[in-house]
Order: structure tokens, then C-alpha cells, then sequence
């Protein structure tokens, strides 16, 4: 029987015309992400399905950030088909598209025995956060620093710190979130850019990510204009284990949900030590 299940199935490249396919894929995962969301994903990167003669039961997708690195994420299989080799399918076909470069991805707990069998190994954490928050305290600044409104301008300092920050070349990407309508402010002192923070629609509600700052003092005061701004509006933020921001976003009422595994294929890029990313864009893009 499972030879004759392999023996039609096909993967093919992911197209416009797949999207309400993956989104109803998503929604059967209890996933947040609208039909726009994948829409977005797609217009970035690149992405494959597994097809069962008309049915799409499974999807993946690859974002490459230059000629080194790239992030993997949407690995999706049927809920009724799970077991039958179909993420497997999926993984190598992304894989062999992304070439020789170091893949990241954020692994929930049932993917990470196919995922450490594909060479990945675990980096790290991030912890999911959502909810409302209705009264936020106005965070401090440090001195001669204040947090203003992005400008076009600002782009190539921001995706330049995004570098510095990540380790990956995403000027692409940071110009893709401004184009798609994404708000972002800048934490600047004396006149020089030392973090940022983006604002945008996703999912149920709102997402704050990617927010790069020197510090956590920095970070938070970034967060808290979003959160401040915005009070009462449903919030995710995706932040890494290390930024130690939990404790602080669950008394905002921003509440910690579950936890997944950061794992790299490969050599993660060297990041500089002078800043570093304190909320993703979406356990997806890294």
C-alpha cells in the first residue's frame, strides 16, 4: 500500500494559483496565517508542493538571504497523510533549491526528528507570544536616544543592522515589508540609527518583528511603542529564548504560547555582538 501511495505522488514548484490549497492546509494546523500572509511568503521566496493526483497535501518553502544563507519554514503535510515520507519529499526538494547554503528553520517538536535525520542541528529557542495589551508603561530611553517614525531613507542603515544583527543579507526583505505597507520606527542616538522595530497585519491580529536593538532596554522601549500605540489590539511577537523579553511581554499580558526549536543546517553566519534581534519576522523568515 505504500509504494502504491508514493507511486502517485508529485512535487512540483509552488505557484499564485496554489495559495488557497496551502491556506486551507494552514487552517487545518490551527495555523493564523491568512491567505494574504501566504500570498506575501510566496512573492519572496519560493516554495513546493506535494500533489496526490489533484489534492496539494503538503507544502514547503525557502527563502535564500544572498549567496550563503536561507531560511525554510511552511513544511506542511495533510493531517491524513502524515507518515507517509511526504515531509521528507518536501524537505529535499527545498533543500536542493536552497544549494549549498547554511538553511535555518524553527522546528516545533513533532518535525525534529526529521529534521536532525537531514542534518540540522538545534541553535536555539524562540518563544510564541500573543495577546492584548491594555496598559503599557511608557519604557525609557537611554541618554540622548528617541525612537521616531522610519523613513525611506532609513532603509539602507536599517537592513544594515538587520545584517549585523542576524548574520544574513535581507536588504531585499526589509524592502519588501516597506513595500507591502509594513510601519516601522527607528531607535536612534544622537542622530545615528542603533535599532528599529516593524509593525505590520499578520494572522489574527498584528505582528511586532523584526525589532534589532543594542540592548534590552533598547528592545523593550521599541516593543512598547508598538504595544502602547496599539493598546487592546491582538499582538504576536516571536522573540528568541536568550532576549530574556518572556517574563516581561507575559506581564503586559502578552502571553507565552509555546516554544520551538531553532535548528541551522551547516555554519549560522557570524553576527556582531553590538546588536541583536530581539523579535523576528515570523518563525517562517527568520
Amino acid at each position: 500500500m505504500a509504494a502504491m501511495a508514493d507511486s502517485i505522488l508529485r512535487v512540483r514548484d509552488m505557484t499564485s494559483g496554489d495559495l488557497a490549497s496551502a491556506h486551507a492546509l494552514s487552517r487545518q494546523m490551527q495555523w493564523p496565517h491568512r491567505i494574504e500572509d501566504w500570498a506575501f511568503l510566496l512573492s519572496i521566496g519560493e516554495g513546493v508542493v506535494v500533489e496526490d493526483g489533484d489534492a496539494i497535501v503538503g507544502t514547503a518553502m525557502g527563502w535564500p538571504y544572498g549567496p550563503a544563507s536561507a531560511c525554510l519554514g511552511m513544511v506542511i503535510v495533510d493531517s491524513g497523510r502524515q507518515g507517509q515520507g511526504i515531509g521528507r519529499k518536501l524537505m529535499n526538494a527545498v533543500i536542493e533549491k536552497l544549494g549549498e547554503r547554511t538553511i535555518l528553520l524553527n522546528a516545533t517538536a513533532e518535525g525534529l526528528p526529521l529534521y536532525k535525520s537531514l542534518g540540522f542541528e538545534p541553535v536555539g529557542t524562540i518563544h510564541q507570544h500573543q495577546g492584548a495589551a491594555f496598559s503599557v508603561p511608557i519604557a525609557n530611553v537611554g541618554p540622548d536616544e528617541r525612537i521616531r517614525p522610519m523613513g525611506k531613507g532609513d532603509q539602507p542603515a536599517i537592513a544594515e543592522l538587520d545584517r549585523k544583527a542576524t548574520g544574513l543579507e535581507r536588504g531585499a526583505l526589509i524592502a519588501e515589508l516597506l513595500r507591502a505597507k509594513a510601519k516601522g520606527v527607528v531607535l536612534v542616538r544622537n542622530g545615528e540609527a542603533i535599532g528599529f522595530s516593524f509593525f505590520r497585519r499578520f494572522g489574527r491580529g498584528y505582528s511586532i518583528g523584526p525589532t534589532v536593538a543594542p540592548d534590552q532596554q533598547g528592545a523593550k522601549a521599541l516593543i512598547s511603542h508598538w504595544l502602547g500605540s496599539q493598546s487592546g489590539m491582538f499582538m504576536r511577537l516571536d522573540v528568541p529564548g536568550d532576549t530574556e523579553l518572556s517574563p516581561w511581554l507575559e506581564e503586559l499580558g502578552i502571553a507565552d504560547v509555546g516554544t520551538v526549536t531553532t535548528m541551522a543546517r551547516g555554519t549560522p553566519a557570524p553576527r556582531d555582538a553590538a546588536v541583536r534581534t530581539f523579535s523576528i519576522i515570523t518563525q517562517a523568515l527568520g
